[in-house]
C-alpha cells in the first residue's frame, strides 16, 4: 500500500473533532455557521435578479426545501468543514494557481501523490480523492474549459454532483469554475452552476443537505445574489 493510501485511510477514519488539530490552518467553518440562501437573503439588501428566458415559478411544496439546501459563502473554500469540496483543477491534477494551488497546499503533499495515481482528467470530467489535512473529507477535482464552452462547464458541475450522489455525500462546496485565468465570463458561468445545482436538487432533494457556492470577490457575491434569486426564488 502506498504512503498516500495509508494517510488517506487514517484521515478518513477520523471524526471532524479528531481531525481539527491536524488542519493546516486553525481556521475552519462548520456547516451550522454557513447561512442558507434564505437566511442570507433575510440579512442582506439584494441586487436586482439576473433574468433568464424561462423564469422559475414558485412551487410551494418545493421552494422552501430548495432554498434551504443552497448557500452562498464568501471566503476560503479550504476552510469549509463539509463532506467534499470541488477543486477547479487543471488537466494534470497536479496542482496549479488559484483555488487549485490553495487546495493542494492546505491538503498537504499526500494529495498530489494520490492525484498522480489518477493520470490526469479530461475537460468536463471529474475525479475524487481524499481531503487529507483539509477540513473537507474529500476533494472532487474537475477540469473546467478555457473560454466560454457551456456544454463542458455543465459537465463539470453535473459530473461532480454525480460523484456526490454515488458516494452518498450530504454536503458539497463549489468554487466559481473556469472564471479565473480560464476566462469564462462570470454571469454565464453562474447561470450554468445554478441551473445544474437546481436540476440536481429537484431530482435528489432528500439526499442532499447543502450545496454551497463558495465565492471569492464582492463581484462574485453580487452576481450570485442576482442569479440565485432567479433559480431559487424566495417569493
Amino acid at each position: 500500500m502506498a504512503s498516500w493510501e495509508l494517510d488517506k485511510e487514517n484521515f478518513l477514519s477520523m471524526s471532524f473533532g479528531e481531525k481539527r488539530k491536524l488542519y493546516k490552518s486553525s481556521k475552519y467553518v462548520e456547516l451550522k455557521d454557513i447561512p442558507t440562501w434564505k437566511q442570507y437573503a433575510d440579512k442582506h439588501k439584494l441586487v436586482e435578479p439576473i433574468p433568464i428566458n424561462a423564469q422559475y415559478k414558485i412551487n410551494p411544496s418545493l421552494n422552501q426545501a430548495l432554498v434551504s439546501k443552497v448557500s452562498m459563502f464568501v471566503g476560503d473554500i479550504t476552510t469549509l468543514e463539509v463532506d467534499v469540496i470541488t477543486n477547479a483543477a487543471n488537466s494534470s491534477l497536479l496542482g496549479g494557481g488559484g483555488v487549485d494551488g490553495a487546495i493542494h497546499r492546505a491538503a498537504g503533499p499526500a494529495l498530489k501523490l494520490e492525484c498522480q495515481s489518477l493520470h490526469g482528467c479530461e475537460t468536463g470530467n471529474a475525479k475524487i480523492t481524499g481531503g487529507y489535512k483539509l477540513p473537507a473529507k474529500y476533494v472532487i477535482h474537475t477540469v473546467g474549459p478555457q473560454g466560454e464552452k457551456p456544454n463542458l462547464l455543465s459537465n463539470c458541475y453535473r459530473n461532480s454532483l454525480g460523484i456526490m450522489k454515488e458516494f452518498g455525500f450530504k454536503t458539497i462546496a463549489f468554487p466559481c469554475i473556469s472564471t479565473g485565468i480560464y476566462g469564462y465570463p462570470l454571469i454565464p458561468a453562474a447561470h450554468i452552476a445554478a441551473f445544474e445545482v437546481r436540476n440536481h436538487l429537484e431530482k435528489f432533494l432528500d439526499v442532499v443537505e447543502r450545496v454551497i457556492f463558495c465565492l471569492f470577490s464582492e463581484e462574485d457575491e453580487k452576481v450570485y445574489q442576482g442569479i440565485l434569486q432567479t433559480y431559487f426564488p424566495l417569493h
